[in-house]
């Protein structure tokens, strides 16, 4: 792909054009535009619990992709958002086995997610960014810097009571954050341990 362009995650919230799914924002590294991509719940839940570092009690199916690809010695090199049609988005996992490079199509919501967890790059290309990308302006981006510090809407938030979670001793919130992670409530566990670690 000649014209790659470097992406970071910027921010992961609530859908607020459909119910159940969650908007995965995209930024374009050192630039202005950003590629918002609606994806479901189970991949959001996959990918905050990676930029969390929560550890779930049983792999989940992308943490299974990398201990096979770990078992099987292959590795992945970058994560391409190569093509959007009809409005959807396309994206290929690029791996490499004993030096042959092999590309995995996938959804874009699957293939970061496992990126996350190889550490790797994520890219797109300049024909889908022109296409998709929304170019915010210096108030929006002020908005987004707020916005991309939570992986959960507001609204998820107050659900939550946070001011509740302010109110109790650091050896509760603890025991919270175990059960909520024994109950693989991963979005609750990210709120309980962002407390513990304000405190820290």
């Amino acid at each position: 792909m000649k014209d790659k362009i470097k992406l970071e995650i910027l921010g992961l919230s609530s859908s607020q054009s459909q119910s159940g799914s969650f908007a995965l924002v995209l930024g374009e590294e050192g630039g202005n535009r950003r590629l918002p991509i609606i994806i479901g719940m189970f991949e959001a839940q996959a990918i905050a619990i990676e930029i969390e570092k929560i550890v779930p009690n049983r792999p989940m199916t992308h943490d299974l992709f990398k201990s096979f690809a770990h078992n099987f010695e292959f590795t992945v090199k970058e994560i391409l958002i190569s093509d959007l049609k009809e409005g959807v988005f396309f994206a290929k996992i690029v791996c490499e086995n004993q030096g042959k490079i092999i590309e995995i199509d996938a959804r874009p919501s699957d293939a970061i997610a496992i990126g996350l967890r190889f550490n790797v790059e994520i890219y797109t290309n300049e024909t889908i960014l022109t296409e998709a990308g929304i170019v915010l302006t210096d108030e929006e981006e002020d908005i987004q810097e707020v916005t991309s510090k939570k992986t959960s809407s507001s609204s998820e938030t107050a659900d939550l009571k946070p001011k509740k979670l302010e109110d109790l001793p650091s050896d509760q919130l603890n025991k919270l954050l175990d059960e909520a992670l024994a109950g693989e409530d991963y979005e609750r566990a990210a709120k309980i341990r962002d407390e513990i670690n304000r405190r820290n």
